[in-house]
């Protein structure tokens, strides 16, 4: 599997599920026999040396699924014990016939009584893609159990407990070493607190035609660093700096000069032929002797920006801006530029009380505080449904939109939101979103739409950390480390 491709969600999943009946000549049950033996072959090959099995089946198909499944280990001589909630007994018609076939294979379900017992691998199979509320009492009561135990737990279709649309968890939420989807890829799974609980994702198709996706957009598409070869081709051989772009980065305010000359250094490092920066004054001498090749200039009025911005192809602004009357005059001199921007950081702060909007060819690149700012919500609500939020703030600002985070997701005009299935916990620190908006500037400037450029340079950004939490781990990794990464990746196709 190459990326990009394609997420749905529970309504549409819901479509290709009907469809996948009819193709199966009308018999849900054939299509619920595929999945639980192709989960039963998922478990053979994860956990070949596994001897007992607890199943949790829950009351509708998802439940169904996991009866199929152990029906085929009781077969095989394992020890596979099946529990229900005694509230929750098979309620679909499919659900019943499969936890018959079980029961007259010789297969006994026991209710849960809150001891789950012995086990070298727990299967959950308690609630599938149609769960969007917290799980009641009894329900939670065995997911925590199921959390508590140390077997490696298996889920199908979704981690119970995740809400496969955003990637929520209502309530409590099965935590899984191991997540096998049916028919086609969820998008929930791949954004938000959901990336804690699905484990390893795999994708059991069930043989359908591919007739069955014709006509069915998908809700989202997925990026994996797999990707990057397609956004980044050969340079010609007469390429010289003028034909590679021109960015000028804006920001660095007092005590935080840090943050442009992180941006700066990262624009460089992906590609940019030129790279003007201003800042104040007391930041060039450290600028420029990390960076000599960065055009340095102090600008503590906003006059001296004015011919600064007639020269840019591209502006990065927001690193370090600071809040203050310096950050909002620059600011508002960069609003009136026709360049296309990159806006990050303070400038967003600055932005969400302005009710204003940027421009179709501008990207804004907030995480989820900011985003929570622009929107005028909490936080929590934001994560709650990033899918959402991400459009939300498209439609606010009118450009396109990278909200930030575990799973960032990309929003633009008339086209699926695009997932970014890349990037690790380390570069949760101040200064990793600097070197996104050098990255995604640096792009623009050297040709590719806002759309391209805030995909490629996300996945980019992601791709990079990854490389560098490789050698040494996560937890310490700096922005800067990603900067040979960044070139590196950046020439795929380098001879």
């Amino acid at each position: 599997m190459h990326s990009p491709f394609p997420l749905y969600a529970p309504d549409q999943l819901r479509e290709l599920e009907a469809r996948g009946i009819a193709a199966c000549g009308g018999d849900g049950f054939v299509l619920m026999a595929r999945a639980g033996l192709a989960a039963w072959q998922q478990l053979l090959k994860h956990w070949p040396h596994a001897r007992r099995l607890v199943v949790a089946c829950g009351p509708g198909n998802n439940g169904g699924d996991g009866y199929v499944l152990a029906r085929h280990a009781l077969a095989s001589g394992l020890d596979a014990r099946v529990l229900r909630l005694d509230a929750h007994a098979p309620r679909t018609p499919l659900a019943m016939q499969a936890h018959d076939a079980f029961v007259g294979a010789g297969g006994q379900v026991e209710c849960f009584d809150g001891d789950l017992g012995g086990a070298d691998v727990l299967v959950d199979a308690v609630f599938g893609i149609g769960l969007s509320r917290a799980p009641d009492a009894h329900a939670n009561a065995l997911i925590e159990a199921i959390n508590r135990h140390p077997a490696p737990v298996f889920s199908l279709d979704v981690p119970s407990g995740i809400d496969a649309r955003s990637g929520d968890a209502p309530g409590v939420a099965v935590i899984a070493a191991r997540t096998l989807q049916f028919i086609a890829r969820h998008r929930g799974l791949r954004t938000g607190i959901a990336l804690d609980h699905a484990g390893d994702l795999a994708l059991a198709p069930l043989d359908l035609p591919e007739i069955v996706f014709e006509g069915i957009q998908p809700a989202a598409l997925a990026l994996r660093a797999d990707a990057l070869p397609g956004f980044f081709s050969l340079r010609p051989r007469d390429s010289h700096k003028g034909t590679n772009g021109h960015v000028l980065c804006i920001g660095g305010d007092h005590g935080s000069g840090g943050a442009i000359l992180l941006a700066a250094d990262a624009a460089l490092r992906s590609g940019t032929g030129l790279l003007s920066v201003a800042t104040r004054a007391s930041h060039v001498p450290a600028l420029l002797a990390r960076r000599p090749e960065a055009m340095a200039h102090a600008v503590d009025d906003v006059a001296q920006l004015a011919p600064l911005l007639a020269r840019a192809g591209v502006i990065a602004l927001g690193p370090g801006l600071g809040q203050g009357e310096w950050g909002r005059q620059l600011l508002e001199a960069v609003l009136a530029s026709e360049a296309p921007r990159v806006v990050d950081a303070d400038a967003l702060n600055l932005f969400a009380s302005s009710g204003r909007r940027l421009r179709a060819q501008d990207v804004a690149t907030p995480h989820p505080g900011e985003a929570a700012r622009l929107l005028g919500i909490p936080t929590s609500e934001v994560q709650r449904d990033r899918f959402a939020a991400a459009r939300a703030l498209q439609e606010r600002l009118g450009c396109v939109v990278v909200l930030k985070g575990a799973g960032s997701i990309i929003a633009s005009a008339n086209a699926p939101s695009t997932v970014i299935c890349a990037g690790n916990p380390g570069m949760a620190v101040g200064g990793m979103g600097d070197v996104l908006t050098g990255v995604i500037a640096a792009l623009l400037a050297q040709g590719m739409t806002s759309a391209d450029a805030a995909s490629a340079g996300a996945l980019l950004h992601a791709a990079a950390g990854d490389a560098a939490a490789r050698e040494d781990g996560e937890r310490g990794l700096l922005p800067s480390d990603l900067m040979p990464w960044l070139r590196r990746l950046a020439n795929p196709m380098r001879r």
